[in-house]
């Protein structure tokens, strides 16, 4: 709309030739639009966007050690009408001088402030003198109608001197000094990592190898082990049949042994007691005889061959009882025996009865039983 005007938010308008506030020649409006009336006021446009300065000096120190200082600060117009109405007087021609100023005034300041300090304090104390400079420069800036948000010192160099590099060699020296026994532990503990992993590394080597081998060892024998299965099973066989065969040939001679025992010894042993037993009887005879002979009665003779005759055969069954002999065929070989001793009793009784008493000796009489009757046994009693 005509005569009206609006400023932007970053900006103050001053309205001149009207009504005058406190002591500013004109009126300030800030944040809202005002109607300026044509010819008999004017409308002007202040900044209150923020601005940046910069200042690079060439500062003496108390030492007279030349130091160059570098440093950035950050202003602005003040937002209340006071600081409004300064700036708007000094810079509403040439707002863009500014910046120079108020660079100029932040070096006065740096180069007294710097003068009054060594360069270890402006080294170690880096905030301290932006903060000395700041609160310098303040009464400055307020009459200027500006404000400082920040004040920062970006460097200091003492360009060919070298006052702050040989200044700074004993620490840098320590450190280097830290930094190589750091690097000395850690290489160290690295060379005993590596040492120790080597060494572990070569006894699993080892380990392993011992294991192979143990495994190749044990495969070995029992491919050997499988290898020589046949031939010891074959042989195993072998000797077991060879044992059996030799069971066969002990049992065959034990066999052959008693066959020859029960075909050879068990006769002849048989006949021989059979003689014995014969010739003893025939002895008891004599004896008779004898007795007789020298009774001279065959009457006498007679009665005691008869009355002797169960004691003669008694003692020869008893003496068959004692003997170690068999009798074969059962109760044919035995009666085939007791019949052959009563024969042989027989025959002395018909003797002595022919001989009429009177007898010079008596014959022997020999009545053999079948072949099969007796048949000689290596132990048992008479059966």
């Amino acid at each position: 709309m005509f005569g009206w005007h609006v400023p932007s938010p970053n900006e103050a308008m001053l309205i001149s030739g009207g009504r005058r506030h406190g002591d500013a020649p004109f009126r300030i409006v800030v944040g809202h639009g005002a109607f300026v009336m044509p010819v008999r006021s004017k409308a002007y446009l202040l900044t209150l966007a923020m601005q940046e300065a910069e200042v690079a000096e060439p500062c003496v120190t108390q030492q007279g050690i030349t130091l160059q200082v570098r440093a950035v600060i950050a202003f602005k117009v003040g937002d209340d009408d006071e600081s409004i109405s300064n700036a708007g007087r000094r810079f509403m021609d040439d707002q863009n001088s500014m910046p120079e100023l108020v660079g100029r005034i932040f070096a006065g300041h740096l180069r007294a402030i710097v003068g009054s300090m060594t360069v270890e304090d402006i080294i170690r104390e880096r905030q301290k003198l932006a903060s000395a400079v700041l609160d310098a420069s303040k009464p400055e800036m307020a009459k200027l109608g500006l404000v400082v948000d920040a004040f920062q010192i970006e460097s200091i160099d003492d360009g060919q001197a070298g006052y702050i590099r040989a200044m700074s060699q004993p620490h840098i020296a320590a450190v280097n000094q830290l930094a190589q026994i750091a690097q000395a532990q850690a290489d160290q503990a690295a060379s005993k990592v590596r040492q120790e992993s080597d060494r572990n590394q070569a006894s699993y080597m080892q380990e392993t190898a011992v294991a192979k081998a143990q495994y190749q060892a044990q495969i070995d024998q029992a491919q050997q082990t499988a290898a020589q299965a046949g031939p010891l099973a074959q042989a195993k066989a072998q000797q077991d049949v060879l044992s059996e065969q030799a069971k066969v040939a002990t049992a065959q001679a034990e066999l052959r042994r008693q066959q020859l025992v029960a075909e050879v010894v068990r006769p002849a042993e048989a006949e021989a007691e059979k003689v014995r037993t014969l010739a003893k009887a025939q002895a008891d005879a004599i004896r008779l005889q004898a007795e007789a002979t020298a009774t001279s009665d065959g009457v006498v003779l007679e009665r005691m061959l008869v009355e002797k005759m169960p004691e003669i055969l008694g003692a020869a069954a008893g003496e068959l009882r004692q003997a170690n002999v068999t009798i074969l065929n059962g109760a044919e070989g035995l009666g085939d025996l007791v019949a052959g001793l009563a024969a042989q009793a027989t025959s002395i009784l018909d003797i002595v009865r022919r001989g009429n008493g009177k007898f010079s000796a008596l014959a022997p009489v020999r009545t053999a039983p079948s072949e099969q009757a007796v048949a000689a046994q290596s132990a048992g009693p008479a059966t």
